[in-house]
């Protein structure tokens, strides 16, 4: 019997009842967190992680600059520790959030450590192990435990956590949370409607590069998709905003160029726009978008509109987690075990 990609198949399949834990996490810590806000008055917000938890990071600044009003910035872990001069100015009045699923990536910690050095006022964590270094030293823990995951990939953690980012910042910015709870039953259903198409997008080998497309909060989860795509099936993958792939990438569009484009509500019409002319140049064009159908592009996946663009952002990732995972297995590839990769890196010294 075939065993490879067991536990990826099952932990894409299975995230939305994680979503769902991670959402009751977050409410049992949710006046915590208002009281720690209140108490704080940030000037400055600081997010960081390594691989997909730093793309996680993106999505989430963004998310709370807009929802907060507070500047918020995005940066590996590694710029903590290598350029702390440029990072780390001015952080007295800030708040840094570390977002790690194991809790005991060096960077991560290493950027902790150096954020306390240089009299960071708070730092808060989203994790999905509570019990960790990284975990121990942070005044708040948002966990997403039963998000953990065999493979080495992440799916259902990154989705988890991502929710809890959405969940803080609609929750700073005082939105109205009940949106969050239909976000499981929507992705359960989401997921059985989309695979057989996934299935056969990923089986399509002749696609020889895979690009993925999202502006504002949806960058960070355009580069979780290339990452996911680059990790499990070894293809050659890229992630742009929507309106920079015309300065120059477009250049490597051929019909041999599969290009999703995560479109947003505001910027609709212009991203449309962009993935009509890619389709004019000879590529495949797959839109996943809340707005409307799109005749215009041979795939569509139609998302909610009626959610609020904060809790959106996680529905993206189910579609392109299976397209990656079903290219792999077409390749004979093993999703569980990607090449060269662990699930953690843990280094003696930077």
């Amino acid at each position: 019997m075939d065993q490879r990609g067991v536990y990826t198949y099952e932990e894409i399949k299975q995230q939305p009842a994680a979503w769902e834990d991670a959402i009751h996490a977050f409410l049992a810590e949710q006046q915590a967190v208002l009281r720690a806000w209140e108490q704080g008055q940030f000037k400055r917000l600081l997010f960081t992680g390594c691989g997909s938890t730093y793309y996680l990071s993106q999505t989430a600044a963004l998310l709370l600059e807009a929802l907060t009003g507070v500047p918020a910035s995005a940066h590996p872990g590694s710029e903590f520790a290598l350029f702390p001069n440029r990072v780390l100015q001015g952080v007295e009045e800030s708040l840094l959030v570390t977002i790690s699923r194991s809790g005991t990536t060096t960077e991560t910690l290493m950027a902790q450590q150096a954020y306390r050095r240089h009299g960071g006022r708070a730092n808060w964590t989203i994790t999905c192990d509570p019990e960790s270094p990284l975990a121990a030293e942070s005044d708040i823990v948002l966990p997403a435990v039963a998000a953990q995951e065999r493979s080495v990939a992440q799916t259902r953690s990154f989705a988890s956590m991502l929710v809890q980012a959405q969940l803080l910042a609609a929750a700073l910015g005082g939105e109205e949370l009940e949106a969050a709870a239909e976000l499981p039953a929507i992705g359960k259903r989401l997921i059985g409607e989309i695979e057989p198409l996934m299935a056969d997008l990923g089986g399509r080998l002749d696609f020889d590069r895979l690009v993925f497309l999202g502006s504002s909060f949806q960058n960070g989860v355009a580069n979780e998709a290339m990452l996911k795509m680059t990790e499990m099936s070894l293809s050659f993958s890229s992630a742009f905003h929507f309106l920079e792939y015309r300065h120059g990438p477009m250049s490597m569009v051929t019909e041999k160029s599969l290009i999703s484009g995560l479109l947003s509500d505001d910027a609709f019409v212009q991203e449309k726009k962009v993935l009509t002319e890619m389709k004019e140049k000879g590529a495949q064009t797959l839109a996943l978008n809340p707005t409307a159908m799109m005749a215009e592009t041979e795939w569509q996946i139609e998302l909610p509109e009626r959610l609020p663009a904060w809790a959106r952002p996680v529905l993206y990732l189910p579609p392109l987690q299976l397209l990656a995972y079903y290219r792999a297995m077409a390749k004979g590839l093993d999703p569980d075990k990607p090449h060269n990769l662990t699930a953690v890196i843990e280094l003696d010294t930077l």
